[in-house]
């Protein structure tokens, strides 16, 4: 990539893009967290148009003094109301024979219209979204921010769980005041939907929280994050509401050293395949590789689920800079589950684990 040390990094961010793109081409960036990530610009509506010596960003006038903030040498703002309209013309005018669109972020009524825009003339070519890729890697600036948005979440967790206690409140209560002391502490929004699941609801991977009171005794899954200055963090912690029995007990222990074991293979180079492998053959050796169903693990970034992942499909290599969860989990239905979830950073000497709170089974009244 050739960008000068004082390029802006939405300047080195197009310069990394261009580097993926074939050079016969212009690509359209049709999805929006995609586009934020590039230009800066937070929107509900617009488009990024990138060639191998020009880009465009294009977004409607309600936008238009957020756009004039975006703007930096080498990016030209376009105003107006039909982007896909706008954006074939700056195709027909770039000259070049392709047009690169991501398949998984355009639809069937965007292609049609893209084609009458078009014409014969230029070859429509479903392409990977290539700044997903991109984004994967974190500069040292969004480690930090993940970071940040992961210390706010911990610090409601021990004030809104820890604190507060959970025995006898309804999940939902309990994930109504998580949520809330997130936000008073500073969270822009939620990651996602809170999970609290208490006994056998627990079993559920992604349980809804219901107005039905936690018990004594009990394990309960709790996972939440916080969004804050865009990015997100993710964690999950199984609790014990007072003393359980030994198979709980067991099985929380099976969890967490199922995630030690992947835990330690966290380094640049890694296989997400492998990392993966690693916790779920020690879960099935204990006699529950049916009870754990989902994947290991994914990035976290501006988007709470985004690249890599860790996985048996998995095709992602770790690298400096990836940052993803871990969350080994163990579901028997009607009984229990238990998942825990450490959100990592991959640096050149192995894991930085970014979550503070501790992985055992602490006891909430």
């Amino acid at each position: 990539m050739s960008t000068s040390a004082a390029a802006h990094p939405t300047q080195e961010r197009l310069a990394a893009l261009r580097d993926r793109l074939p050079a016969d081409g212009i690509a359209f960036v049709t999805d929006l967290i995609d586009v934020r990530w590039l230009t800066g610009l937070q929107s509900s509506n617009a488009l990024v148009a990138v060639s191998a010596d020009a880009a465009w960003l294009l977004t409607d006038f309600r936008y238009l003094t957020a756009a004039d903030e975006a703007a930096v040498d080498g990016l030209e703002i376009r105003i107006g109301s039909d982007l896909l309209g706008a954006a074939a013309e700056i195709a027909k005018e770039s000259g070049l024979p392709k047009v690169f669109l991501p398949k998984e972020k355009v639809t069937v009524g965007e292609d049609a219209k893209l084609a009458d825009l078009l014409g014969d003339g230029i070859e429509r070519v479903p392409s990977p979204r290539y700044v997903d890729a991109l984004r994967a890697v974190k500069t040292e600036a969004e480690v930090t921010a993940i970071a940040a948005a992961q210390e706010l979440a911990d610090a409601a967790f021990r004030e809104a769980i820890l604190e507060r206690g959970i025995i006898g409140r309804t999940e939902r209560e309990v994930a109504l005041d998580l949520e809330f002391t997130m936000r008073r502490l500073g969270a822009e929004a939620i990651s996602f939907d809170s999970i609290i699941a208490a006994g056998a609801h627990g079993a559920l991977p992604h349980a809804h929280p219901r107005d039905v009171a936690i018990p004594k005794g009990e394990l309960v899954v709790i996972d939440w994050g916080a969004q804050l200055d865009g990015y997100c963090s993710d964690c999950t912690r199984t609790v014990a509401t007072g003393p359980v029995d030994e198979k709980r007990e067991q099985v929380h222990a099976l969890v967490r050293a199922a995630q030690d074991a992947s835990l330690s293979a966290i380094m640049p180079g890694a296989s997400g395949r492998a990392v993966d492998e690693l916790a779920r053959t020690l879960i099935a050796d204990a006699g529950h590789g049916d009870h754990f169903g989902h994947g290991l693990g994914h990035g976290v970034g501006l988007e709470v689920h985004e690249g890599p992942n860790l996985s048996p499909r998995s095709q992602s290599t770790l690298e400096v800079g990836h940052i993803v969860t871990v969350e080994p989990g163990v579901y028997l239905p009607g009984e229990f589950g238990v998942r825990v979830e450490e959100l990592v950073a991959v640096t050149p000497i192995g894991p930085r684990i970014l979550t503070s709170l501790p992985r055992e089974a602490a006891a909430v009244s």
